[in-house]
């Protein structure tokens, strides 16, 4: 057996009886046992567990980013590519993190007890987790302001106000040709003039919080504190609600939007493939970021949740079941968006449903939907409250996960601190930098701060993650971490993946990222100032300088006489790391000798 390693070589394998082994007196080095540690509480049940994930995995980007992206990059030749994405980068990935969380009880952060020197990936991950979860809630925001404007009638965007110019009123069916000048729909100027109130740049200011979206903004926390406020014990129950109801929605607006005149082409349009885009780079990088949006992974959520779960849980299971139909709720939410594009654009007579599909994410949930549930015959204030519901329970799922992710964190940092208390200090001080997506110049600052501190570094944070594991950790190591906790071996496809194809892949779109990433420009044309391009790359780096630091902060800790011996020492786990109870751990301490034993067994 190679002890460095774990790698069990089975060329020869004697009998039990030859090989004289006792494994109370042959106990494994760094395996020792803990005592004294604090309880970690437990989802009371498995279904607790998965719904939770189905919650975060399926959110907002499944609506809105999935739809316009597989449009931007081929329809439904997008779908190949994504699928090929999924089966090697986020279904691996998934499956990774949420083995590590169960298999060591530990967050984010303290997981890293398996490479010390790697401690830094956790925390440039809980940072993600913050930039995003401070700017989502702000959407969360705009949709519970249009939900209570839902109960209107008739609806507020469906009409134009009189100081709108080439106003077209969503609640009619207007000749376009009439109007002069640039049209556009009474749906897209509410959301700009009304809702936002939005400014034409920020070089001057973001302006003051607006008091009515800071309202919104101040509920959204407080029902996301009510969910997180005991734990798992309090967001365990709500996750049913979270992971079911939208899907009750969906259905609904599915059925509704297929049976809209003009749906078809709408639908067609969002599934013929245009096969030529196959072959680009920037398709292949969509798939990828699409896939860590939409998975949620190595935004740390994953591993916190997981921690929570009962050692033998199963784990791969759970995996298999949310990243499937994460995949499938992204088609569905896909046919019913482009379905009632397809139903717009037959109301204004246009021939390319391009011309109603606007510029994605925002304005295709708050103007291109709004617009199309205006021209509803029957009932539109009904389909805007179930939609705008649904919304909203869609995003307060992924914001308890992401908040969650950092209150765990902070809490096993802080053990005597009540988690109710540190609930409502994160959530205060989350809301209080949140104020600043609900000005005038909010909308400017969110699609700077997704675009430096969400995708792209969570990519890094991924990328040294499977460093870590597989290349440092070892990956006959955590394959007999696995085959302890959950009693299967794990096949050669994930071992393909997890040390070659997905690490590599994901370098390779990290560098092409790099290279061909222009600079920011919000909407048309509006370019930032440039000290808006350096706080965002601050916002960025800070996070990927967490990674070399903490590798320097460990090699000065674990210092030793000899370079090699401070390499080692920092790399290698802390004798901390593996399962928290004495029990299972005693177990592990001596699973390479039990698997061993077990091969001799077959081998005679």
């Amino acid at each position: 057996m190679d002890e460095r390693s774990g790698q069990v070589n089975i060329a020869f394998s004697p009998s039990p009886e030859k090989l004289n082994i006792n494994p109370e007196q042959n106990p494994q080095p760094n395996k020792k046992k803990i005592t004294n540690i604090r309880e970690r509480p437990k989802w009371d049940n498995q279904l607790e567990f998965l719904m939770s994930c189905i919650a975060t995995s399926v959110g907002l980007g499944n609506v809105w980013r999935f739809p316009f992206v597989a449009y931007q990059n081929g329809g439904g030749a997008f779908l190949i590519p994504y699928i090929i994405v999924l089966f090697i980068i986020g279904k691996p990935m998934y499956y990774l993190e949420t083995v590590l969380g169960q298999f060591s009880n530990s967050n984010c952060v303290k997981v890293w007890a398996l490479s010390p020197a790697m401690k830094g990936t956790g925390y440039a991950q809980t940072l993600g987790a913050m930039y995003l979860v401070s700017y989502y809630v702000s959407i969360i925001a705009l949709c519970f302001y249009y939900l209570a404007m839902s109960f209107q009638s008739p609806l507020p965007w469906a009409v134009c106000a009189p100081e709108w110019t080439n106003c077209v009123p969503s609640g009619e069916s207007v000749n376009i040709s009439e109007i002069a000048g640039n049209p556009l729909s009474s749906a897209e100027l509410y959301f700009t003039h009304t809702v936002l109130r939005q400014s034409n740049g920020i070089h001057s200011g973001i302006g003051v919080p607006l008091w009515d979206l800071t309202l919104c903004l101040f509920i959204s926390w407080v029902i996301i504190f009510l969910i997180v406020a005991r734990s798992v014990k309090s967001s365990g129950k709500a996750a049913y609600f979270l992971a079911l109801f939208p899907y009750v929605v969906m259905i609904i607006l599915l059925i509704r939007a297929v049976t809209l005149p003009g749906a078809v082409n709408g639908i067609l349009f969002f599934v013929t493939p245009v096969w030529s885009k196959i072959l680009e780079i920037r398709v292949w990088y969509a798939a990828v970021t699409q896939v860590f949006f939409s998975l949620s992974v190595c935004s740390g959520t994953l591993i916190m949740f997981s921690s929570y779960n009962g050692f033998r849980q199963n784990v791969y299971r759970d995996s298999m079941i949310v990243t499937t139909l994460d995949t499938f709720t992204s088609l569905i939410s896909g046919i019913t968006i482009f379905g009632v594009l397809g139903n717009l654009a037959y109301e204004l007579n246009y021939d390319d449903i391009s011309n109603v599909l606007g510029s994605g994410g925002t304005s295709l949930a708050f103007v291109s939907y709004p617009d199309a549930i205006a021209k509803t015959p029957f009932l539109p204030q009904l389909f805007a409250v179930l939609f705008f519901l649904m919304m909203a329970t869609l995003g307060v799922g992924s914001g308890v996960a992401l908040l969650s992710t950092i209150n765990t964190v902070l809490l096993d940092s802080f053990p005597r601190v009540p988690t109710h208390f540190m609930s409502a200090g994160v959530c205060s001080a989350l809301f209080l930098i949140g104020l600043i997506y609900v000005t005038p110049g909010g909308q400017y600052v969110l699609e700077l701060v997704d675009h430096y501190g969400g995708t792209f570094m969570r990519l890094f944070s991924a990328i040294v993650e499977t460093i870590g594991v597989f290349w440092i950790y070892g990956l006959e190591n955590i394959c007999l971490d696995i085959e302890y906790m959950l009693g299967v071996k794990t096949s050669f496809f994930w071992r393909i993946c997890w040390m070659v194809v997905t690490p590599l892949l994901m370098i390779f779109v990290f560098f092409y990222a790099i290279i061909t990433t222009d600079k920011l420009v919000f909407g048309d044309d509006y370019e930032y100032p440039s000290s808006a391009y350096l706080a965002g790359d601050l916002l960025q780096y800070i996070g990927m300088a967490m990674v070399p630091l903490f590798i320097l902060i460990a090699l000065k800790k674990y210092r030793t006489n000899s370079v090699v011996g401070t390499i080692r020492n920092a790399f290698r786990p802390k004798d901390t790391y593996g399962p928290q109870s004495d029990e299972l751990r005693e177990g592990w301490a001596n699973r390479d000798i039990y698997v061993l034993m077990k091969y001799s067994s077959y081998i005679k």
